[in-house]
């Protein structure tokens, strides 16, 4: 069925309610596994629904922020879902009690077992409130975000649109539109700051409520990190600190060089060859044709896969005035869709959206039929390493897309993801300083950001072009910390998993592919160290994983 005709009815949460009741009622009377089993697979049916019919509403408001109709569906359910979600959890607290628990764990999985104590962890009717306001506040990020017109040369744009100005070839033109998006941000300071201590304020009475000390355990178990914990993570940014950065730092060393600059300021960061970086050649439509061509010949199963997106109208990716910012994937269950939103405009970006966000959309794809509803609640680092592998499994097809200049754009894909990494574990150690520290000032929180920046990015300077960000605002763009705390260092985990496939792609093809399908269709049956090893790669907590992925980079160039 065609998205836009996949037909809408807003979920009634008072019915929804009495019916999980009843549920829980049936579920407790059971008198073996089996039974309890078939009780809650009437509950996968009503979850299947909720979630249709809530990411219905969700995506379209991301096309048309102006729809007021679908406005209002999700402020409905932002109000609304909380409190349901609470007694889901109550309904997961019978399966955690149950005396056929070993049995059904045998049946759902080990890992569901404990994400449902992680989430059993994370809420409590007590905080519903605070959840909504949450809700609301991200919401109020999100819209303003949205509103963005930016003037430039007589028309209008939004900051997604402004993106091939700043990566222009021309120094002048790209100095100058990062001075119109550095305005825009400047202009919205005040706000962005009352937004964001408004966020942290209310994730720490949330953390206190719950008897966290702070929100940092608490966003640990948010995130469902059910198998590595905080002394992992910092174990993790330390080997970055001290193996990465220097790789990361001779890699943006070599791009001043090519751009033949005495010094790299932040507006050159974008651009990685002196005749600019690889654009996609032809038409938005002749990139979605290019990637239908590049799916049929990677494998039959990604074939279907791309076709059934395209014939379904569920790649909505082109640009739209009122489009909310930025892309994502995101998965319908009552019609077996993927879904994937992003905003073309022009910059590779929209061949990493053929390539990401549709590596997020063939894992589902590939699941759709698992009976185990659990299976779909995969950890984010297991899920970023479905899509960072597969930019890397694309690369032979990359002249599809950008013709003699393919080379440039794979070599600058490498680059640009190792310097990511040093990035996104900024972003991770920053909002666990301010999570630690809730009574730091808007001020304060400045301070901590431009201080990480001295280590993690120590080339990086702001120069004239951008007042705002260069005083330790730039933060507040990245959406994740408004809207997702502490999910950025699953994008930093699972590039290192990533780049083990691109090391390994070389000297065995079809081995890695068919290692990266199985791992895709394990989905979220096992914990992720345990399936990178099952399926040959190796933990990047382990020590010496890091230093032997940075070994392979360099023999990899």
């Amino acid at each position: 069925m065609k998205y836009e005709e996949m037909p809408y009815s807003r979920i009634d949460f008072a019915e929804e309610t009495r019916y999980l009741k009843e549920l829980m009622k049936r579920f407790q009377a059971a008198k073996s596994a089996e039974e309890q089993f078939a009780v809650h697979q009437e509950y996968y049916k009503m979850a299947r629904h909720i979630q249709t019919e809530m990411t219905l509403a969700s995506t379209r408001n991301s096309l048309d922020t102006s729809d007021a109709f679908y406005d209002q569906e999700k402020d409905y359910y932002d109000r609304e879902y909380p409190a349901y979600s609470n007694l889901a959890v109550e309904y997961a607290k019978l399966l955690l009690k149950s005396p056929f628990r070993k049995e059904l764990e045998e049946i759902i999985g080990h890992p569901a077992f404990r994400n449902m104590e992680l989430a059993e962890k994370s809420t409590s009717e007590a905080i519903i409130p605070l959840k909504q306001e949450e809700n609301a506040l991200v919401s109020r990020y999100e819209k303003m975000m949205a509103s963005a017109a930016i003037e430039w040369e007589g028309q209008i744009y939004n900051i997604s649109q402004m993106t091939p100005f700043q990566r222009s070839k021309d120094r002048k033109v790209r100095q100058e539109a990062g001075k119109k998006v550095d305005a825009f941000y400047a202009s919205k300071g005040k706000e962005l700051d009352e937004i964001y201590d408004a966020l942290v304020k209310n994730r720490t009475a949330q953390a206190k409520a719950l008897g966290y000390e702070n929100f940092t355990e608490l966003g640990y178990n948010r995130m469902i990190r059910n198998s590595y914990r905080r002394p992992e993570v910092e174990k993790f940014r330390s080997q970055i600190k001290e193996y990465w950065v220097p790789l990361a730092e001779e890699f943006w060393d070599n791009r001043r060089k090519r751009l033949g600059l005495d010094k790299l300021y932040f507006c050159d960061e974008g651009v990685s060859f002196p005749e600019g970086s690889p654009k996609p050649i032809g038409s938005y439509e002749d990139t979605l044709l290019a990637g239908q061509k590049m799916y049929r010949e990677l494998s039959e199963k990604t074939g279907e896969f791309f076709d059934f997106m395209l014939d379904d109208h569920l790649l909505q990716v082109l640009p739209g005035k009122h489009k909310k910012v930025g892309g994502y994937m995101t998965y319908m269950p009552d019609f077996h869709s993927p879904f994937v939103f992003a905003n073309f405009n022009g910059t590779s970006g929209d061949v990493d959206v053929i390539t990401h966000e549709c590596g997020h959309a063939f894992q589902g794809y590939l699941t759709a039929d698992d009976p185990i509803l659990e299976h779909a609640d995969i950890t984010m680092e297991t899920a970023e390493t479905h899509s960072m592998s597969m930019e890397f499994f694309t690369n032979p097809w990359m002249n599809l897309f950008f013709g003699d200049r393919a080379d440039d754009f794979k070599k600058s894909q490498v680059e640009d993801a190792v310097a990511f990494i040093p990035y996104g574990c900024m972003v991770d150690e920053f909002q666990h300083i301010v999570y630690d520290h809730p009574e730091m000032t808007p001020a304060e929180r400045k301070e901590a950001w431009k201080g990480l920046e001295k280590v993690y990015k120590p080339h990086l300077d702001f120069g004239e072009e951008y007042p705002f960000f260069g005083t330790g605002s730039y933060w507040q763009r990245q959406n994740h910390i408004y809207a997702g705390p502490f999910y950025y260092i699953d994008y930093c985990i699972a590039q290192t998993s990533a780049f083990q496939y691109r090391i390994w792609m070389e000297k065995d093809y079809r081995a890695a592919f068919d290692s990266y399908l199985k791992f895709s269709r394990e989905s979220g049956s096992g914990f992720y160290a345990e399936m990178l090893e099952e399926n040959g790669l190796k933990s990047p907590f382990k020590e010496g994983t890091i230093q032997e992925i940075v070994k392979g980079i360099r023999e990899l160039l």
